[in-house]
Order: C-alpha cells, then sequence, then structure tokens
C-alpha cells in the first residue's frame, strides 16, 4: 500500500514561515535585553521585561488566534499574523524609547503567537491522518532548528559593528520573504465550519480553548515548568559547577538528538500510539536531568542534554499531536491554541517562580527537584489521556 504524499509543498512552505518566524523571536530573545541597556540605559530589570513581554504578547496572540481561525479560517489568519509580524520588524528602527519599544515587542510578540497557531492548524489541515504523528514531528523541528540557530546569530550580530542595525534589517527581510512564500503558493483548506447553536451557546472558556485539548496540554506546561530551568539557568549553573566550555555544547547536542530521534518516533505514534512514546521520553527525561543536576564532568553535561533532547524534546511533537487527534477538524485551530498556550505558560513562568527558590536551595537541588516533577507525570498521563490512548487509535 502506498503511503499518503507528506512532504508537499504546503506543508514545507509552511515550515519554513514557522521556522523563519521562530527564527526571529529566539534572535531577538537574546540581544534586545543588551539592546535596550546599551541604547537607552534600561536598568536590568527593564531590559528583562523588554525580552519577555514579548512571550506575554505571544500567549495574546494564540487565545485570539484560536477562536479567529474558527471564524475566518487559518489562511486569513496567517496573513494577518504574517503583515502584523513584518510591519513591527520595521517599527524597530524607530522606536526610540522604551515605552515604544516595549509596545513594539509585545505586538510583535501577539503577531508570532498568531503566526505559530496559523501554520500550526494549517499543516494539521493538511497531514494525513495516518501520517499525522510523523508530520508533526517533522514540522516542529522547525522549532527546534529556530530556537539552535536564532540565538547563535544574534550573538554572532552583536559582536558586529553596527550588529543591531544589521539585524534589525535581516529580520524585515525575513518577515517579507514568509509574506512571498505565502503569496506564490496557493494553500487550500475547508471553508471554515459555521458554528452550531450549541457551540456558540457554550460556555466563555470553550470559545477560546478546546476542552479536549486541555488533559493533555496540562501534562505539557508541567513538562514545559521541568525543562524552563535548564533553558534559562544554564550559564549560570555551568559558571557554578565549572563547565562553561562543555555547556556551549549543550544546545548543540540537544537539537541533534532532536533531530535524529524525532523522524522514528512520529512514525511510532501513528502505528502505535501515544503511550509507547511518551512513556519511555518521561523516564529518559528524568534519567537526564538526574545527570544534569550531578554533572560534575563535561561528558556528563552533553550526556544529559542528548537524554533531555531524546525526552523532553520528542515529548513535545507527540503531546501536539495527540492534542489535535482527540479534537474534531473543525476546532484544530482551537486545540493548537490550547496547547501552545499551556506549554508557553510553563516554559515562560517557570524561570521566574525558580528564581525565588535557587537562592535558598541552589541550581543542583533545584534540578534535582525537577526530576521528581517528571516522574510525577507518568501516573498523571495516565489517568489524563494514557488510559484511552489505544481507543483514540482504533478510531483512527
Amino acid at each position: 500500500m502506498n503511503k499518503e504524499k507528506l512532504w508537499t509543498k504546503e506543508f514545507i512552505v509552511v515550515s519554513t514561515i514557522n521556522f523563519l518566524a521562530i527564527l526571529v523571536f529566539f534572535l531577538l530573545m537574546v540581544t534586545i535585553a543588551s539592546y535596550a541597556k546599551t541604547e537607552f540605559g534600561a536598568a536590568t530589570s527593564t531590559a528583562g521585561l523588554v525580552s519577555s513581554i514579548f512571550i506575554i504578547g505571544s500567549l495574546f496572540g494564540r487565545l485570539g488566534a484560536g477562536r479567529l481561525i474558527g471564524k475566518m479560517g487559518p489562511i486569513k489568519i496567517l496573513w494577518i499574523g504574517l503583515t502584523a509580524f513584518t510591519l513591527t520588524s520595521a517599527l524597530y528602527f524607530i522606536a526610540i524609547n522604551i515605552p515604544l519599544l516595549l509596545t513594539i515587542r509585545f505586538i510583535q510578540g501577539v503577531a508570532v503567537g498568531v503566526i505559530g497557531t496559523a501554520t500550526g492548524t494549517i499543516v494539521a489541515h493538511i497531514l494525513p491522518n495516518t501520517r499525522k504523528g510523523e508530520g508533526i514531528g517533522y514540522f516542529s523541528l522547525s522549532n527546534i532548528l529556530a530556537t539552535a540557530i536564532g540565538p547563535f546569530i544574534g550573538i554572532l550580530l552583536m559582536k558586529m559593528e553596527n550588529g543591531f542595525t544589521i539585524m534589525f534589517t535581516m529580520n524585515v527581510i525575513l518577515s517579507m520573504i514568509c509574506l512571498v512564500f505565502l503569496a506564490v503558493v496557493k494553500l487550500q483548506l475547508p471553508a471554515p465550519k459555521v458554528s452550531t447553536i450549541a457551540e456558540e451557546k457554550g460556555s466563555f472558556f470553550s470559545k477560546f480553548v478546546e476542552p479536549k485539548a486541555v488533559p493533555i496540554s496540562l501534562i505539557a506546561l508541567i513538562i514545559g515548568f521541568s525543562y524552563s530551568g535548564v533553558m534559562s539557568y544554564l550559564s549560570f549553573y555551568a559558571e557554578t559547577i565549572n563547565l562553561v566550555d562543555a555547556a556551549s555544547y549543550f544546545f548543540l547536542v540537544y537539537a541533534a538528538i532532536i533531530i535524529v530521534s524525532r523522524p522514528f518516533t512520529g512514525k511510532l505514534m501513528d502505528t502505535k500510539g501515544a503511550n509507547l512514546i511518551v512513556y519511555p521520553c518521561f523516564i529518559v527525561f528524568a534519567v537526564g536531568m538526574y545527570f544534569f543536576s550531578q554533572a560534575t564532568a563535561g561528558w556528563m553535561l552533553l550526556l544529559a542534554a542528548a537524554l533531555i533532547g531524546f525526552g523532553y524534546g520528542n515529548f513535545n511533537s507527540i503531546a501536539q499531536t495527540v492534542a489535535v487527534k482527540v479534537t474534531p477538524p473543525h476546532r484544530f485551530g482551537l486545540a493548537t491554541a490550547t496547547y501552545f498556550i499551556f506549554y508557553d505558560m510553563g516554559l515562560g513562568f517557570g524561570p521566574y517562580l525558580l528564581g525565588f527558590i535557587v537562592p535558598i536551595t541552589g541550581y543542583r537541588s533545584i534540578f534535582l527537584i525537577m526530576v521528581a516533577v517528571i516522574i510525577i507525570c507518568i501516573p498523571l498521563y495516565y489517568l489524563l489521556h494514557g488510559r484511552k490512548d489505544k481507543e483514540l487509535l482504533k478510531i483512527l
């Protein structure tokens, strides 16, 4: 039996648009605080807000986009998101003070949230049902590559003369390329389903969040929280344990393991269900976090990177696929938005909350505690989704 086609022109273009948007997102995340301090003399706390307000905007963007996609369709919403993204990229050139820079950052965050939700929804629609796990696994690699390449380019440009001018110019060009790609490729999806009377009279919550996607999204929130300290405090932790050189390769190893393993885990999910991947992911992630918390040599830190990449990295794409598969097609937009709202909350607020505990316990204890948090997710996942996963596989 021939497999249904996965690598269509539409799939490649939508994945590329998502990659470029996330690339700009992470490129600015690691550099804009420094820009605020050097250009406007902002205090450290204010500079941090300039960086993090983007994430707040992204949450608002996802919340609104999930609702609007059901009414207007994901393609129109993607056009709106990319247009706002391009305009805000250009506005960095006229940001003459901190309040204006904060406003631009917030609006661009909204735009990226809209783009991410729209591209995820489009991909969920165009992928064949029998290859959704594999396809979303490949699609989410665009995020992984962007998180690895974006910071690298940003830090490289910061060291150059007029680096920020070059950076802002590049961002405008990349955003315009996204618009061109979307214009050239004719995307065709089913017309948005007219809401039924029951749906219109549904709770306020169900108009912005897909209830069926909430269980797996709650697990994603906790897993995102568990990983957030690694993402935010790696450099500080590496200094305290004298492994700065090894730490510079951490995300490279992390990304490489995900790139190598994700195609296989996606295929397994499509044929055997999510449980076969998710339970081992939890265990491998927990073991990786343990090695991370106890690292005393470079090889231990890089082994932790590999294990965390396999466990945490593969869980994300599987969980996103589950959120879509448990949801009716006309609510894919809300399901995608729901998943990322919960996931981003764990990833975004985790460092803030952990920041209060680190001075009391130290970094090693924090990461050791995260091992227990990850293990707790095993029975929680079983209760919220795992025990029903076989039924989902039979239906699909």
